[in-house]
């Protein structure tokens, strides 16, 4: 493997780093630890130079907001302090 510029190292690593960070993150599904953070990291790496990472990482984001509003709107139908009717006794 001969790299003709700096630039070509950089990418190099960059996509190494990227494919390891995800390999990681699937592992740290079945163990603990932060998968969907690392993956997420991975993905970053990878979008750089590859157009399905970015997309995959779009999606993620996407979805990621969607289950955020989804879940801030089930926080405001709830009333505070708990059930409703234990202030009637």
């Amino acid at each position: 493997m001969i790299f003709r510029s700096i630039e070509q190292i950089r990418r190099f690593f960059r996509i190494l780093a990227g494919f390891t960070l995800l390999l990681i993150g699937v592992i740290m599904f079945f163990t603990p630890g932060p998968g969907w953070l690392v993956i997420f990291l991975g993905l970053t790496l990878l979008a750089a130079e590859f157009v399905w990472a970015r997309r995959l990482m779009e999606r993620m984001k996407h979805e990621g907001n969607r289950l955020k509003d989804s879940v801030r709107r089930f926080n405001k139908n709830e009333p505070p302090n708990g059930n409703p009717s234990e202030g009637n006794s």
